[in-house]
């Protein structure tokens, strides 16, 4: 395994931790919405990296895409009260 690879692979876990964090941690409803978007983005990628496709692509089809946009709507009926 290249240096390369490794790298990615790292710079990949380390997203996922950071995005699950500030998800989960984030102090306005409207970041916490962009950081699951971008948490379901980085997950399927981590999918398409451990070579399962089909994964992958439920992931960014419900996880970040279905899901997202549900919450987005949600933010914006509700103007982002928490």
């Amino acid at each position: 395994m290249s240096a390369a690879v490794l790298l990615l692979d790292g710079a990949l876990a380390l997203g996922l931790v950071f995005f699950g964090a500030r998800a989960v941690f984030a102090a306005r409803a409207a970041a916490a919405v962009a950081n699951f978007i971008a948490l379901g983005t980085l997950t399927a990628l981590a999918w398409a990296r451990l070579s399962a496709p089909d994964v992958a692509l439920a992931e960014a089809a419900i996880g970040a895409g279905m899901t997202g946009a549900l919450l987005l709507r949600h933010l914006t009926l509700t103007d982002g009260e928490e």
